[in-house]
């Protein structure tokens, strides 16, 4: 990784002048109005309380004066954030950089990063970092390896900078083939709330506009994005999602199937926000502590919930207790030991052992 923040010349000397203020319309409008809502949204947010150790990390809020960093490709999409943020967040009293990754996946990958942070510093974001990583080839797929560099890349980044967020560009057409991804791969309903708008770490402004947006705003701003030969490569699920499904669903069901898609995923996150904070009230009412140290719940209290909130419970007591993440097929069979006991022994998870004993159901370190 290096950091380059010169104001030098970039692309062959003509970007060295002052760029030219764009006329302000619809899509420069509607993107920097985005910026500036989830900059305050951000801002915001509550603060975590430090005692309350239980229930699924809160992001904390976006201090005054902070530095956040754009995620920038040099596509469309990411250059409209970069432009909307440089011009919003100095105006919110914000710091505002930018974090480039090359993926090394293209002959001229390096010379594309270079252009991004140049576009970047014409920009007037700094500091403008760009770490070139490796991508892996792992269980998880191109798209999935490429991603885990990209995301290890930006928490480097953040470090490096100690910047509070990394703005990233996903907009309402990735969320809705994110929702579509999850829902033929049967991922249940975390993956069908799609991406989050702040994570505490990633703040995604854009997942509100269109993909047609950020391209009309590079236009009418006079900046020339980088179109990614990957995303038009249908060997890729989510540009065949992106290329023929959505086309298809509206030709077939109207307009409006996209916006309709990031609806429900919105929509799924507020059901899992509300879940989330049932499950932890009523696992501080059923939980306890074994003489010998064990987490132990009450038998009879879970099975008394409904299916979705005993095994919520469940998750959220081994996640707390362990930092082990049940798969549904894990949290299935410890559920199992409560509304289907014939007198099972203990049950071996990863990194946890469970016990039925006594009406309580005890959760040790499997070791």
């Amino acid at each position: 990784m290096h950091l380059n923040g010169s104001s030098g010349d970039v692309s062959g000397g003509a970007a060295a002048d002052a760029p030219r203020r764009p006329r302000l319309t619809p899509p420069i409008a509607d993107a920097r109005r985005a910026v500036r809502e989830a900059l305050a949204a951000a801002a915001g947010l509550p603060a975590p309380d430090p005692h309350d150790d239980h229930g699924p990390a809160r992001p904390a809020p976006l201090a005054p004066g902070a530095l956040v960093l754009v995620g920038l490709s040099g596509g469309a999409d990411s250059l409209a954030l970069a432009a909307a943020t440089a011009f919003e967040a100095p105006r919110r009293g914000y710091r505002a950089g930018a974090i480039v990754v090359d993926h090394g996946l293209q002959a001229e990958s390096a010379e594309v990063a270079e252009a991004a942070a140049a576009q970047a510093r014409g920009l007037g974001l700094d500091p403008v970092l760009i770490d070139r990583v490796e991508v892996g080839s792992g269980t998880r797929g191109p798209e999935g390896e490429a991603r885990a560099a990209r995301h290890a890349a930006f928490d480097r980044a953040r470090r490096a900078t100690e910047a509070e967020r990394v703005l990233l560009a996903h907009t309402l057409d990735d969320q809705a083939e994110t929702v579509l991804l999850g829902l033929a791969r049967g991922s249940g309903p975390s993956s069908l709330q799609g991406m989050r708008p702040d994570t505490g770490a990633l703040l995604r402004p854009f997942l509100g506009l269109r993909r047609s947006t950020t391209r009309a705003f590079c236009a009418d701003s006079g900046l020339t994005p980088w179109d990614d030969p990957h995303n038009v490569d249908p060997s890729y699920a989510r540009v065949r999602v992106r290329t023929r499904l959505l086309p298809a669903l509206e030709d077939e069901l109207g307009p409006g199937v996209a916006e309709a898609l990031a609806r429900t995923a919105e929509q799924l996150r507020e059901d899992d926000e509300a879940l989330d904070g049932l499950a932890l009230e009523w696992a501080q009412e059923l939980v306890s502590q074994t003489d010998e140290g064990a987490v132990a719940l009450d038998v009879r209290g879970l099975a008394a919930d409904p299916a979705a909130l005993r095994q919520r419970i469940i998750r959220l007591v081994v996640s707390a207790e362990f930092g082990v993440s049940l798969s549904r097929a894990h949290t299935l069979a410890v559920a199992e030991l409560i509304t289907g006991w014939h007198g099972q022994g203990p049950l071996s998870l990863p990194g946890v052992r469970v016990v039925r004993q006594n009406g309580l159901l005890t959760f040790h370190p499997d070791s």
